[in-house]
């Protein structure tokens, strides 16, 4: 048995799950989101337990109990409580500002890079070298995060760029001379 698929899922006070054969629908103070899953996943709602079971122990079926399980966990935790990620830019320089929704970042390029976030994302810059992306959904939230940090990843050398807050970055020794 999956040792995650089988754990229950408690279901806070102000969220509501809605099932219709394989879709769920969570709603909750943070927003709502929808999801569809694998029909062979049977997803039960009793008093404020929510519970995946699976049809066999078939590798398929394995493995889609666990993730659908998680899945289901992370939206009603994301409506609930929703879901933040922090990043920091270092680099002499470096700065980030918010332009309406819009994410300006200034990261020793020739031009700023912008980045729109999507509906249900919300971007903070608390100050110019601090960046809190906010939302109910954890992949997009993640997403976006990852997207913000392509931008100019760290480098090993000076440790100059955009990391995720607390993120080690391994130094490396520069050229030696003779």
């Amino acid at each position: 048995m999956s040792r995650v698929g089988k754990k229950p899922i408690e279901i806070p006070n102000g969220v509501t799950v809605t099932i219709d054969k394989n879709n769920v629908t969570v709603k909750g103070p943070q927003g709502e989101l929808a999801r569809s899953f694998n029909p062979d996943m049977t997803i039960s709602v009793e008093e404020n337990v929510l519970t995946v079971t699976r049809p066999s122990d078939e590798k398929e079926h394995r493995a889609l109990h666990g993730t659908t399980r998680a899945v289901i966990s992370n939206m009603v935790e994301g409506v609930s409580k929703g879901f933040e990620k922090s990043l920091e830019l270092i680099g002499v320089g470096y700065r980030a500002q918010k332009q309406g929704t819009k994410l300006i970042l200034n990261v020793g390029y020739s031009h700023p890079v912008e980045i729109e976030p999507e509906q249900g994302v919300v971007v903070e810059v608390p100050s110019n070298t601090k960046i809190i992306v906010k939302g109910a959904n954890k992949e997009r939230v993640g997403a976006l995060a990852a997207n913000i940090r392509d931008v100019r990843p760290p480098e090993p050398y000076k440790g100059k760029g955009i990391r995720y807050e607390g993120e080690y970055v391994r130094r490396k020794e520069g050229k030696t001379g003779k």
